[in-house]
């Protein structure tokens, strides 16, 4: 079946694989953290990190799917998932960062920077419009 796949499907696959290994990572450490809570609960960033990692892996195994059935050229795949990933990857990581610090049980209050608002800006425009663009390769080579 590998064979009948293009490098771009197959390398989202391996990446939703290795989303799904730092998930069950991510649990680990959660359930350290249960461990030796008091409250027997993670800090809420370590909570969240885990669960975004799990369903980013699921949602990243969707990609492959939209991948392997669009019909537009492998770059305009690759591009829309390496641009899915870039913010996949960026917010695991920031959810992890908040948990490691303990800083901070809600990112956006205060109300965050410039900054945040515009990664989160770009956030919304890519993780859409890369999910769309795909959908349409898919109705593309559907109805073309």
């Amino acid at each position: 079946m590998i064979d009948q796949l293009d490098s771009v499907t197959i390398a989202t696959v391996v990446a939703a694989g290795l989303l799904l290994a730092w998930a069950m990572g991510l649990g680990v450490w959660k359930y350290q953290q249960i461990l030796s809570s008091s409250a027997g609960v993670a800090h809420p960033y370590v909570d969240i990190a885990h669960r975004a990692a799990l369903m980013y892996s699921f949602a990243t195994l969707l990609l492959a799917a939209l991948v392997a059935l669009s019909g537009w050229p492998a770059w305009v795949n690759a591009t829309c998932v390496a641009v899915e990933l870039f913010f996949f990857v960026g917010a695991i990581g920031s959810y992890m960062l908040h948990g490691a610090l303990r800083d901070t049980e809600n990112q956006f209050h205060p109300r965050p920077a410039a900054a945040v608002r515009g990664f989160m800006t770009a956030l919304i425009v890519g993780e859409v419009g890369g999910v769309l663009v795909l959908v349409a390769g898919v109705v593309f080579a559907w109805t073309g």
